[in-house]
Formats: C-alpha cells, structure tokens, sequence
C-alpha cells in the first residue's frame, strides 16, 4: 500500500470502472453499486454500468450522467455475451470490473478474463448459503481477484466455504452521506398524528420482502396495542403490491393500527419522524443500510441478532438487539427504547459516532481506493493475476 492517499488519487483519472448488475429491482444492493458509481464518477474516473436495460438502476445511472451498457442476462445467449462484451472491455480499455449478482458474476467474470481485465471484484451483498458450493466457489476464485462483502458474517463465510485467503477479501459495508443523513433537517410528512402529546411512531422502513420480517414486526404492534401502549406504526417500502402487506396486517388484527406509505426517496426526512426504526429481519442480512442512516440521523434503532445486524447495533452502546423471529422480545425493547430515554439518547450519540468514524461515504470511497490502488498501482504486483497465479501469491494489505 502506498504511504499517502494523494499518490493513489493521482491515478484515479486513469482508472476505467465497470459494475454490473442482473436485478431488475432497486433495494440495497443496487442503492450499494450507484453509491460506488456516483461515488467515483464525482472523484473523476470513468464509470460504467452494465444492466438490464428495464431495471430500475439503469434508469437511475442514466439520470446521474453515469454510461449505461445494456444485457439481458440471458442465460441462452451466454457464449454471445461473453464474447460480445469481452470485445467491449478490451476495446475500452476496462481497468476494474465489479459484479454484483451471480448471474452477472458469471457472465462478466468470463468476459474480464477473456479481455484480460486487470481486477475483477465479486460483491456479496446479502448473508445467503450458495446452493452449489463447488460451483459458485469460481466465481470467487478463478473469474475474480478480490471479494467485497457487507459484513463481517459474510466474508467469513466466504473465507471458510470457499477456502479464500483472507488478504482476498475484505468487509466494507456501503458508506453513509453524513451531509444528508443528520439528526438537523426536515421531518417527512407521515400518515400519523403529529404535535404536542402525540403518540409516539414506531416504523420499519425497508423493501418489501419475506425475509424483512413484517409479519413479525405486526405481531410486536397487536402486543404492544394489547398491552395499552399508545403507539403509532408505520411500514415504509415498496417492492410488492402494499395490499399484500396490508392483508397479512388484517390477518395479524392490526390493519388499524399500521400506516402503509409505499416506496420514499426521502428516507433521511422519514427517519427523523420516527421515535424508534426497527429492523425485525428473518434471514439474508448484511449490515442493513438503513440501519447505519438511523444511527447517522440519531434515530433510535431496535434490531434482530440476524446477520451482521449486530455489528452496528450494538447492544446497549448503539441500540437494542433482540432474538431473531421472537415478537415479544421486539415489542419489549421497542417499549424500552421510549421508556428509557436517557439511555436512548446516550445510545443515539454513539450510534452517531460509530458512523461517524468508521461507515461514511468517504471512509467507504478511500477504503475501495486503497483497494483498487493497491492492484493497479503497486509494481510488486503488476501481472500477478496471470493464468499460473496462486491465491496465496496475492495479498491486500489490511
């Protein structure tokens, strides 16, 4: 590594990155690949993005100014693409290629290495067990250099299940904009009653999936209802029809007691209306970005001990942690959280803090430049991830 970051800035105009991107959706994941796009666009390199051309982050990165690629990942004209987008990266001259789904992982890892693209990157972002050990394992050795994951539960299942040398992988969950993501601004207008001596509003604010948890979540709020706690819910999110959202609600006995307010762009505005976020999630986590926002907005978090959850909602230090899949525990440490205030607040501090010195835009940006810096600047390993390269041949300091 080099011992200033003003040498590895001094290369960025020359550094031409690709990210690609199979889903149609836009959830955290793709909130991820645009920060990154967006992220080194404004530091001056020449990003691209390659996506369906009807997903929503291709139509997203066109109205950023960001050059689109478009394919279908169609797994029928596999041999096509390969060789049609191998072409592209050797003709543009594709210094960095980030995948971001296994089935863009497949296509553009074959692709990279046939244009004998410099890095390869493989993103895992969400704590999933791969179905096909034995076969997923090329998409994090041959056809990649180095692995980005959101949490440290996954790199070390990437580490153990793929047999990965730790210097070939690194956790960097995505960095928080801590100019917009602050306890100072605007408060969203939600379908509750606000004001002096208004009930306290408890929410959870994610896309709308099975693995979320809001079944759970709706049955903390008939416990918390049941109990006489006056509270007010709201569940922000899109991604699936509200009405099948609202109908599992009915099934719970409390489509009166939670608001559905669908998709927002405004999230920032949304979490300082809320008194507590809760992230009730079943399965499939990294660390959740809405999580790090609510601590950058100062906004009480209560969160499962799923996934890498843990790892920014500290218990008692930054939030509260309560047993995956148990809605009485979660309706307890939501009744907490309003209960006991000055340790709410003192917890709301840290979180702040924690985001502040460790999960910012930049902080994500300087640690992926580093990265990228080390591969492509540093003499020692030039060429090094040629064919007859062994994965203990490379290392990534840190």
């Amino acid at each position: 590594m080099h011992d200033s970051h003003s040498t590895l800035r001094n290369s960025l105009e020359s550094w031409r990155i690709v990210h690609s991107e199979a889903s149609l959706g836009w959830g955290g994941q793709e909130h991820r690949t645009m920060a990154e796009l967006t992220g080194f666009h404004r530091r001056g390199c020449q990003v691209s993005l390659i996506a369906h051309p009807q997903s929503q982050i291709m139509a997203r990165a066109k109205v950023a100014g960001i050059r689109t690629h478009a394919c279908t990942f169609d797994r029928r004209l596999l041999p096509y693409d390969v060789l049609r987008l191998a072409l592209w990266l050797r003709r543009e001259k594709i210094q960095i290629v980030n995948t971001h789904s296994s089935r863009d992982a497949w296509l553009l890892g074959m692709a990279a290495r046939l244009a004998f693209t410099p890095l390869v990157l493989r993103t895992r972002h969400i704590d999933v067990i791969d179905r096909s050990p034995r076969v997923s394992r090329y998409k994090f050795t041959l056809m990649a250099d180095h692995t980005l994951t959101t949490s440290d539960k996954i790199t070390s299942y990437i580490r153990k299940t793929f047999k990965l040398p730790e210097a070939r992988s690194t956790t960097l969950p995505t960095g928080i904009d801590l100019n917009l993501f602050q306890s100072e601004g605007a408060r969203a207008e939600l379908p509750v009653r606000r004001g002096p001596g208004a009930p306290p509003v408890i929410g959870m604010v994610s896309v709308l999936r099975s693995w979320k948890g809001h079944p759970l979540f709706f049955e903390a709020v008939r416990m918390l209802r049941d109990s006489g706690r006056d509270f007010q819910f709201v569940v922000v999110g899109g991604g699936a029809p509200l009405e099948k959202y609202a109908a599992i609600a009915r099934l719970h006995g409390v489509e009166d007691c939670v608001h559905f307010t669908g998709h927002r762009e405004d999230v920032a505005e949304v979490l300082r209306a809320l008194d507590v976020l809760c992230i009730p999630s079943l399965r499939h986590e990294g660390v959740p970005q809405i999580g790090l926002q609510a601590l950058a907005c100062g906004t009480p978090v209560v969160g499962s001990d799923c996934g890498g959850i843990p790892e920014i909602i500290l218990e008692g230090r930054t939030g509260r942690i309560f047993p995956t899949g148990n809605a009485s525990a979660l309706a307890e440490r939501i009744a907490e959280t309003i209960d006991q205030q000055e340790q709410t607040q003192q917890m709301c501090s840290s979180g702040r803090a924690l985001v502040e010195s460790r999960h910012s835009l930049d902080s994500m940006l300087d640690r992926l430049h580093e990265i990228y810096g080390f591969y492509l600047d540093s003499p020692a390993v030039e060429g090094a991830f040629s064919p007859a390269c062994t994965q203990d041949q490379v290392r990534v300091p840190g």
